[in-house]
Parts: structure tokens; C-alpha cells; sequence
């Protein structure tokens, strides 16, 4: 609640800064949308994968009667049908990564990032640097170790995280992070002016 507050707070102050309107490049823009749609399915893909087992456990085995960690309050309704879920959220990770990558070339040249950043307040900033250089990573990282393909090529990935579900359990935790700083950056957007913010992010102006 501390953390929505102070979002809140900041973007109510940013908002009274009407002579700083927020400039948006071509290429920002359009990673900034293409991402939304990439986390939007996530999200769904991602519901349907823990539909199919709502438990999470620790070390590399986890099946139905072995002790569990934490038990989702979710029913098991898409057991043994999670093939397109799992296909759309390997895909919608890929995209969120090759996006990304696109947005911070063209952004570090365009010096987004440091006119940017003088808008945001202290606290901005830790969240953003803390989602770029930390849940991220630890995202991608955990959501690698999960596939066998991968771990086939190379074991370490998953020997690092401590087991296949060791590695789903912190991916898991780890995205739900993710989501709530996404909420509170929709928060942030509505309470400093929505018109305003979405007119920035789709016209640049």
C-alpha cells in the first residue's frame, strides 16, 4: 500500500506540471504498445498454464500427491490441455524481449532514457531500474530453465535456480511482482491525466 501511495502521490504532482508535456519518439511508441500486447498474453497464457496445476513446489519434481509449497486457490480445469498456452507464452516472451531490445536501441539513441528520467522521481526510478535490471532478467532467466530444450544445452540455467520447479516457483513469484508494478504504472497514468498520457503515447504529443 506504501508503494501505490507514493505512486499515487508523485503522479499527482507530475500532473500539476501541465508545461511539461511528455514527448514521445516513433519507435517508443510502438514498443510501448507492442509490449502491451505481448504482457497481455502473457498474462492469459500464463493463468492457463496454472489452471492446468495450481501448485507450486521446490527442487526439480512436482506432481500431484507430492508435498507442495504453496497450493493457488485455483481449480485444475485445463489439465493435460495447456499445449497452446504454453506455445503463446513462450512466443509472447520472445516478442517482450526482442521488443525490448528495440526499445532501448532506439531509445539510448534518441536520449529517451535521460530525458525521461528527469521527469521521474527518485523512487520512479529505483522501480524502473529494479524491473529492467532485476525481475526481468530473473524472468527470463527462470522461464529458460523451465524448458527442456534449453536445459539440455545447458544444464546450468537450471542447476543455478535448484530444480525445473524450483526455477517455476521463483518465475512464478517473479511475474506476479511484474504484474503489480504494472498496475502501478496504469495507476500512475490514470491519476496524473489518462487523455493526456494516452494522447502522449499514441501521437507523440
Amino acid at each position: 500500500m506504501r508503494v501505490v501511495a507514493i505512486v499515487t502521490a508523485k503522479a499527482v504532482r507530475y500532473r500539476a506540471r501541465p508545461s511539461m508535456p511528455p514527448r514521445h519518439a516513433l519507435v517508443v511508441r510502438l514498443t510501448h504498445w507492442i509490449n502491451t500486447a505481448a504482457v497481455c498474453a502473457l498474462v492469459v497464457s500464463g493463468v492457463a498454464i496454472l489452471l492446468a496445476h495450481p501448485r507450486l513446489y521446490w527442487g526439480e519434481t512436482g506432481v500431484v500427491g507430492e508435498p507442495s509449497i504453496l497450493d493457488l486457490p485455483l481449480p485444475f480445469v485445463l489439465t493435460g490441455q495447456t499445449g497452446w498456452g504454453r506455445s503463446l507464452h513462450f512466443l509472447a516472451a520472445w516478442v517482450c524481449v526482442v521488443n525490448a531490445a528495440v526499445y532501448f536501441a532506439g531509445g539510448a539513441r534518441r536520449t529517451h532514457f535521460s530525458r525521461g528520467f528527469d521527469v521521474y522521481t527518485r523512487g520512479q526510478r529505483v522501480a524502473y531500474r529494479g524491473v529492467v535490471f532485476g525481475l526481468a532478467p530473473l524472468a527470463l532467466w527462470t522461464g529458460l530453465a523451465m524448458s527442456p530444450a534449453v536445459t539440455s544445452a545447458f544444464p546450468f540455467l537450471v542447476m543455478a535456480a535448484g530444480g525445473h520447479q524450483s526455477a517455476r516457483t521463483i518465475h512464478f513469484v517473479t511475474a506476479s511482482v511484474l504484474l503489480v508494478f504494472v498496475l502501478g504504472h496504469v495507476l500512475m497514468v490514470s491519476v496524473s491525466g489518462f487523455r493526456r498520457q494516452m494522447r502522449a503515447m499514441v501521437t507523440g504529443a
